[in-house]
């Protein structure tokens, strides 16, 4: 069983576990640890240093548990209500820090209400986590009796209220007050050493929210998905993962273009073409190719579009034969949009436009009879303080758009689904129009007027994809790229340099093994170069940069991680069994930069969710990967009196990297 914490072997004897702080009020220890760290005192000097050493560690390991305990039960109390830490979860680094923290402000400013202003380090040379409250509390206590004289006086006042915590080794002020917080080695290795034990999903943090509808994907029933639809897809999936991740429970929501006109107009056309709608044996690509001649004949020939305007009325109606052609046009779709799911691995539960249909009416009644929406030229508007353009949610010929299927989702998934957040991915161009659904919605009723209260909405807006021209990505004949032809491309490019690569070096590779491999890099290569970027930016589609073996590529994690599964066969241990017999001891300062970063996790996946941008867990996962190429290049890990404790970093990385690949979708491998 894995320690609470493990102990730093070299000069332990004169560890000093109890930092004083100098105030006037010194020596404040958190209730309990007082008697932890008299007792870690008694035992600093054991007779016969080498003979007492395993059981010194151990007693030490005991104490700082008890210590840590004594730590999440104050955390516990001084969280406000409601908070995730009164369920027994150990808080995260950022926590503790923000906890400690504000038990500072509150002791050296007493009466001064500001939130607390806590960050990672800016610079790891001065320490680990940063209070960053000097500048703006001096700006608000100047002038007053009694004031700092300076924002680094406010500073050191910050840092000498910080409790005594088994966490903090140290603080120093920088700069005008920059408060500078350095962890204890100790407190990192049973961080990571209590997630071996636990498992990751103990590191998972709290979201206010139980029930989570997240609509994503939503392609057009009779087109083909293309390199648009690759990011609603992929950022939906990520941030799906993340909160059932976190504890949520996530309906994942397809709204496809499945109902309009534009069906009636089809329809009609393929019924008049020899041999009529057929039996289905179309594809998706003979369906745009048919919806694209449609559109000609309905542009171009009147008698033609009086026609696919009847077809629309009656399909409307309920007319038997239009609806079963309609339902065929929708079985052909989606059997080739599960293709494209089924690649990339993505869960998603179809509700198109198509069932919001019979709740359109009584949608628009309400709103009129309630005086929400008004008339203008025979429309049916609402119109919202602050915004110059209305939502139209019934035309003036009595027809329904998007604004009304909009309207009747959101009353579905807050008053049927009983959602608490619902969170809507589509590209930035949308925006608009979902802020002034949201804003219709309010105004309704059926959201709170504060978009601080549950139900909360989001949307979650993206930038385009582009060619090697800088414009939007297209076939040379300007038509939009399929995506299922990127997914063949990238995926058959791994599959040659893989095969090259084994032939050059006389390897064999089983088929089956060739295929797994080339799907896992070139789908999480694909997957990952969209999920890197900060979501609101444009960015180039280019199958070099994202297969390339060095940077922040998906193909360098992947090569990474099955380098650290090589280390662990190469040591021919169990690391269960290592595990039993000892812990992560944190010496090496290339030792401690992986177990700070690991024990950060749940801080990239809370920034993650916060920010509904999936590249800060990208960039955490980076990071995690070149702390640990540079620990190993640096410390040797099988043959040495470290290997144990090297052995289950290794393991402790691995662990967590196999966490960010299956919250962004990728598949690990153990050997490439």
């Amino acid at each position: 069983m894995l320690g609470q914490c493990g102990a730093r072997a070299p000069g332990f004897a004169g560890l000093k576990l109890a930092r004083r702080v100098h105030t006037a009020s010194a020596h404040r220890l958190i209730p309990g640890s007082r008697s932890c760290l008299a007792r870690i005192s008694a035992i600093r000097k054991p007779a016969g240093m080498a003979a007492g050493l395993d059981g010194a560690i151990s007693k030490i390991n005991s104490l700082i548990a008890e210590a840590n305990n004594g730590a999440r039960n104050v955390a516990t109390s001084a969280a406000p209500s409601g908070d995730a830490t009164t369920s027994g979860r150990l808080p995260s680094l950022m926590e503790e820090m923000k906890t400690l923290c504000t038990q500072a402000l509150q002791t050296a400013f007493p009466g001064v209400d500001v939130p607390v202003i806590v960050t990672q380090a800016t610079n790891p040379k001065f320490g680990d986590y940063q209070c960053n409250n000097a500048m703006s509390l001096f700006s608000k206590l100047k002038g007053k009796e009694g004031a700092p004289k300076n924002p680094r006086s406010v500073g050191e006042a910050i840092a000498a209220a910080i409790p005594e915590h088994p966490a903090v080794a140290s603080t120093s002020i920088a700069g005008p007050g920059f408060v500078n917080i350095v962890l204890r080695e100790e407190y990192l290795a049973g961080r990571v050493n209590g997630m071996m034990q636990n498992g990751i999903s103990s590191w998972a943090p709290p979201v206010q929210a139980g029930k989570v509808v997240v609509d994503f994907s939503s392609p057009n029933v009779a087109k083909e998905m293309h390199v648009g639809h690759l990011r609603s897809t992929i950022l939906g999936d990520t941030l799906c993962k993340l909160l059932e991740f976190s504890g949520c429970e996530v309906v994942r929501l397809n709204h496809v273009g499945d109902w309009g006109t534009q069906f009636g107009m089809l329809i009609q056309h393929m019924a008049e073409r020899p041999g009529g709608m057929g039996n289905g044996e179309e594809d998706i690509s003979a369906l745009q190719d048919l919806y694209k001649a449609s559109k000609l004949r309905f542009d171009a020939e009147e008698d033609f579009k009086t026609r696919a305007r009847a077809a629309v009325t009656k399909l409307q109606g309920g007319d038997k034969e239009m609806l079963a052609a309609w339902k065929l046009l929708c079985e052909i779709s989606r059997r080739e949009f599960d293709k494209i799911y089924q690649r990339l691995e993505v869960d998603i539960n179809e509700r198109g436009e198509s069932f919001y249909n019979p709740m359109l009416e009584g949608v628009v009644k309400d709103l009129v009879d309630r005086g929400i929406a008004e008339d203008s030229d025979g429309a049916k508007v609402i119109h919202n303080k602050g915004i110059s353009f209305p939502l139209m949610i019934q035309k003036s010929d009595g027809g329904y758009g998007y604004g009304t299927t909009d309207m009747a989702a959101i009353t579905h998934r807050v008053q049927t689904e009983k959602a608490d957040w619902i969170i809507y991915i589509t590209d930035a161009g949308q925006a608009d129009h979902f802020k002034l659904v949201f804003a219709s919605a309010r105004r309704a009723g059926i959201l709170p007027a504060s978009e601080d209260e549950a139900p909360r909405v989001s949307h979650v807006g993206f930038g385009l994809v582009l060619g090697d021209d800088g414009k939007r990505f297209r076939t040379r004949s300007s038509e939009v790229v399929r995506l299922v032809d990127l997914l063949d491309e990238a995926k058959n490019r791994v599959r040659k340099t893989i095969s090259d690569r084994r032939a050059a070096s006389g390897e064999t590779i089983s088929e089956e093994e060739l295929e797994a491999a080339a799907c896992a890099m070139g789908y999480g290569s694909v997957k990952y170069a969209d999920l890197k970027n900060q979501r609101m930016t444009n960015y180039k589609f280019d199958f070099d940069d994202m297969l390339n073996l060095q940077g922040n590529t998906a193909v360098y994690l992947l090569y990474a991680h099955a380098r650290i599964a090589g280390i662990i066969r190469k040591a021919g241990v169990d690391v269960a069994e290592v595990a039993k017999r000892g812990d992560i001891r944190v010496v090496d300062p290339k030792e401690r930069l992986v177990a700070l970063h690991l024990a950060q996790f749940p801080e990239a996946v809370a920034t993650a969710i916060d920010e509904l941008a999936p590249h800060r867990l990208t960039e955490y996962l980076y990071y995690l990967t070149d702390k640990f190429n540079s620990f190993y290049t640096d410390c040797k890990v099988v043959g040495t009196p470290e290997q144990d404790s090297r052995l289950l970093l290794c393991e402790a990385t691995a662990v967590t990297m196999r966490q960010c690949f299956a919250l962004l979708g990728l598949k690990p491998l153990y050997r490439i």
